[in-house]
């Protein structure tokens, strides 16, 4: 298997500090609202450690499709997008299942991910 490169390894930590900030924003709110207690962090820590190696696998998938043909560049994506959508799947119906997890702070942190990219750009943007 090949070494992932720099730049995924960047990019993912850019979405785990976010996961990780978003979280904690998360908390608090449960907790101003007095509805915090550990089923809110366990569910908060099983999907936002997934959400993040979601990305880290999408990650590695695109890396890998870089250097094929289209046709099986295409099939590894879609192949690499119904796994990790069942892998997510999986997440929310343990979320929803178990009584040891939140659902509502289940289902929040898989998309912690699209916010921290909608704000890396609004930051790259900036930067330059």
């Amino acid at each position: 298997m090949e070494k992932c490169t720099a730049v995924i390894i960047k990019e993912t930590k850019y979405i785990i500090a976010w996961e990780i900030i978003l979280s904690l924003l998360m908390q608090a709110f449960f907790f101003i609202l007095d509805k915090w207690d550990y089923t809110v962090l366990l569910g908060n820590t099983l999907s936002g450690g997934v959400a993040a190696l979601n990305f880290f696998l999408l990650g590695i998938t695109v890396q890998k499709a870089v250097i094929k043909d289209e046709a099986s560049a295409q099939t590894a994506m879609k192949t690499s997008r119904l796994y990790r959508f069942i892998l997510m799947s999986i997440v929310v119906v343990l979320g929803a299942a178990l009584p040891v997890f939140h659902i509502w702070a289940v289902i929040p942190p898989l998309l912690f991910p699209r916010i921290a990219i909608a704000f890396r750009t609004f930051f790259d943007k900036r930067m330059t």
